[in-house]
């Protein structure tokens, strides 16, 4: 991440928050997060802890509005990117082909972050795209972990389509 993060009591307010969101606990979370300063609420790190709250709870507007934020909180990270595809997806007012739409600009800015090509094959694959979604997934195995993309993308139903195929990829 290229801004810096906050320090003491703020990062214990947000580790804790983390910690009790991995527990499963969001409102235990979403008290630690409202107890950092003011001046670190829009902080990356922050932002991206509000966003997990808001995934994990389903609230998609909300997870959206936070991923805009995010990708104004720090302009080197692909972080705010794929949580606004991953939350547009899923928005009511969303859906497969904004997503896409929305991912596409990152694969430029980010070509060394493997997911994004990833996110980009599986919506295509579920747009029924498939030799785009090919394309992207050849991509995500040269820019990343082969072995481990091909794992991930032989146990994901949006890349159901592939199977067959994923391993001479």
């Amino acid at each position: 991440m290229g801004v810096q993060p906050p320090g003491p009591p703020d990062s214990f307010y947000l580790e804790a928050a983390s910690g009790w969101l991995g527990l499963g606990c969001a409102q235990d979370a979403r008290e630690e997060l409202a107890r950092i300063a003011p001046e670190f609420q829009e902080h990356p790190a922050v932002l991206e802890v509000r966003w997990t709250l808001s995934a994990h709870e389903k609230k998609w507007a909300e997870a959206l509005a936070i991923a805009d934020r995010e990708m104004v909180a720090d302009l080197t990270s692909p972080a705010g990117w794929l949580h606004r595809a991953y939350a547009l997806r899923r928005a009511p007012a969303g859906g497969l082909r904004p997503a896409r739409e929305a991912l596409l600009p990152a694969a430029e800015m980010f070509p060394e972050e493997p997911v994004i090509p990833y996110n980009l094959a599986c919506y295509a694959c579920q747009l029924e795209r498939l030799e785009e979604a090919r394309v992207w997934l050849r991509q995500a195995m040269q820019i990343g972990e082969k072995k481990a993309i091909q794992q991930m993308a032989l146990a994901d139903e949006d890349l159901k389509p592939l199977w067959p195929e994923v391993i001479e990829l």
